[in-house]
């Protein structure tokens, strides 16, 4: 998004952001960390929740994890050293299955579970058994699957669909084990979490049952990937689901976070807090407006595939795992047209599916 955009939002820590292993204090009895990412996007924000448990027992609530990385750990064990008052972590929650979100919770609960006390998992079912089967079985995000798929969609590049396929353990490198047990998060759930009371809202089209929480009396939202204040979310289609058509679904999860107090103080997963939540919808959806316009205006000129999309939907350079999102990203644009009626699919006599205008837009 640009920055006259941004300008348009708050953001109460300014430029601040936390080192790695360091934490700030973003609310009372809330607080930040960040671990680093080997990608473009080349962090995640996660947060500390000072909790109590059913014993009365002080502690902290850990929002997110990072990927599975020598680094992320140690940024944790120095979180664990100087960041928690010296008091123990009593759960994990997790808002979604994506690598970065889910990383290390395996390792954070086995961390500080004890024989009588264990460190438990919370976590959507849907997120968690998605989780599950692709740690095992690398699923909608590389292998031969994968590659089949991109290529169905335009992606004809031998160099990239050979990367593709060559990523068959990719998100097990991220998140080699989840936890085999876990306690559900559901959408209207409230959890009491400390001093406060936050509750589980639901939001979908970016990954399969993600989980925002919202305190009302603290004023905060943890919106994960669903709102952020830079870039916009990913919404993908991806090889387990072909005709999945997500941007609808995520755009109406926009909509029930429009409910929210617009002074509402929103800890995204990636950029900086900010305030502004109203506003920033409305970007998002204005963004995705323009972005279907834009694919809209392409398919009329003549059918294109997905892959024909990629320059006009995003137009910088791409490294594999940015195209990867983008083909996703583009399919999902084509789909929500198609079931809104404004452009048909044309099967090639070379294997790939095109998209052709429907109607006037």
């Amino acid at each position: 998004m640009s920055n006259p955009q941004e300008s348009r939002l708050h953001y109460p820590l300014g430029e601040r952001l936390p080192a790695p292993g360091e934490v700030i204090e973003v609310a009372p009895g809330i607080r930040w960390v960040r671990t680093g990412l080997p990608f473009a996007l080349d962090h995640i924000n996660l947060w500390l929740l000072r909790d109590r448990d059913a014993d009365g027992r002080e502690g902290w609530a850990v929002v997110d994890c990072g990927i599975a990385a020598d680094a992320t750990r140690q940024a944790w064990e120095q979180v664990f050293a100087t960041g928690l008052d010296g008091l123990p972590v009593l759960r994990v929650i997790v808002t979604h299955m994506h690598p970065d979100h889910i990383g290390l919770a395996d390792w954070l609960c086995e961390r500080w579970s004890t024989p009588d006390r264990p460190c438990r998992l919370w976590i959507s079912a849907t997120d968690w058994n998605a989780a599950r089967l692709a740690s095992q079985q690398t699923t909608g995000f590389g292998g031969d699957a994968a590659a089949r798929f991109f290529a169905h969609h335009g992606l004809t590049d031998p160099q990239a669909l050979e990367k593709v396929r060559a990523r068959r353990g990719y998100y097990a490198s991220m998140v080699p084990t989840v936890p085999a047990a876990f306690r559900r998060l559901m959408d209207g759930q409230t959890l009491r979490i400390g001093e406060h009371d936050w509750q589980a809202l639901v939001g979908h089209g970016h990954a399969p049952e993600h989980i925002s929480l919202h305190s009302a009396p603290a004023g905060v939202l943890i919106s994960g990937d669903m709102v952020l204040p830079r870039i916009s979310t990913n919404v993908s289609v991806i090889d387990l689901e072909p005709e999945a058509d997500p941007l609808p679904l995520y755009l109406a999860s926009l909509e029930r976070l429009r409910a929210l107090p617009a002074d509402t103080l929103v800890l995204p997963s990636h950029g900086r807090p900010f305030t502004g939540l109203h506003e920033r919808i409305d970007q998002l959806v204005a963004h995705h407006d323009e972005r279907l316009g834009e694919a809209w205006a392409a398919c009329a000129d003549r059918p294109c595939s997905a892959a024909d999309l990629l320059p006009v939907l995003f137009r910088r350079p791409l490294d594999l795992h940015q195209t990867t999102f983008a083909m996703g990203e583009a399919i999902a644009h084509l789909h929500a047209l198609q079931s809104a009626g404004r452009v048909r699919p044309v099967a090639g006599s070379d294997g790939v599916l095109r998209f052709t205008a429907a109607a006037a837009a």
